[in-house]
């Protein structure tokens, strides 16, 4: 059993430094690893993100984050990435890592996806560059993820999760306006997710929306956006399994 803590959009700033540090602090007694689902700043500021970095640095477990729109909203997303780095964080975009974690071999693939929305609601390649642009970003987000967890796969991991800041499904977007949905979501993020395979999916993103949802292929996603779970971080546990190639029943998270 391997213990996941997970949380989301954050959103911090200088006026909140230490805000969610006594929270974290006690992660060692209660998970194996921290995953972070992006929008950790307000704005994307190098400022901002030392703030951050010094509220997960040195937590005692390992910390996988991606970024959200809001690191990216000051257009300096490397310089953000190196300060979380340099903090130990390890950041993904179209990236997988593998660690070991409540002496589980645990394989994160992640990246901060786009919108588009969901099967019969979608944007679609079609008519002005911006448009065709704007879905393609979103099939090159979602190529990464698939590939990245692919790769996984021959890495001997007993647990593999997907970890977004965009939604890959609907169903955790419940609560929020149905006009909005193609901007806080891909279905293409879920066929990454279900062709590839994954223990778990884990996203944020979407304030008002809801914690449990599910692939078609019934990878569970969970929503840990921080206004949904409304505390510092929540915890999931998953069985841990055979590696692939080896039969073995699929994990199960709260």
């Amino acid at each position: 059993m391997i213990r996941v803590a997970a949380v989301g959009d954050i959103h911090m700033g200088p006026d909140s430094r230490g805000l969610l540090r006594p929270a974290f602090d006690t992660l060692p007694e209660c998970a194996d690893l921290l995953l972070l689902a992006g929008d950790l700043t307000r704005h994307g500021t190098p400022e901002e993100a030392r703030v951050v970095a010094d509220e997960v640095g040195g937590l005692g477990v390992p910390v996988v984050a991606v970024l959200g729109n809001h690191d990216h909203h000051d257009e300096r997303p490397e310089e953000v990435t190196a300060i979380l780095r340099s903090a130990g964080v390890r950041v993904l975009e179209g990236e997988a890592t593998v660690l070991e974690a409540g002496g589980t071999r645990v394989g994160v693939a992640g990246t901060k996806g786009f919108g588009g929305g969901f099967v019969g609601r979608s944007a679609g390649e079609f008519g002005e560059p911006l448009m065709k642009e704007f879905v393609r970003y979103s099939r090159r987000c979602a190529e990464g993820l698939r590939t990245s967890l692919e790769s996984l796969a021959g890495q001997d991991c007993e647990v593999r999760i997907a970890l977004t800041h965009f939604s890959p499904v609907p169903d955790t977007l419940a609560g929020e306006p149905p006009e909005i949905y193609p901007f806080l979501g891909s279905y293409l993020l879920a066929e990454a997710i279900d062709t590839a395979g994954a223990d778990l999916a884990v996203h944020g993103h979407a304030h008002a929306g809801t914690e449990h949802g599910m692939t078609s292929g019934g990878v569970r996603v969970r929503n840990v956006a921080q206004p949904v779970i409304r505390r510092a971080f929540s915890v999931y546990r998953l069985h841990a399994h055979a590696p692939a190639g080896e039969a073995a029943p699929s994990g199960a998270a709260g």
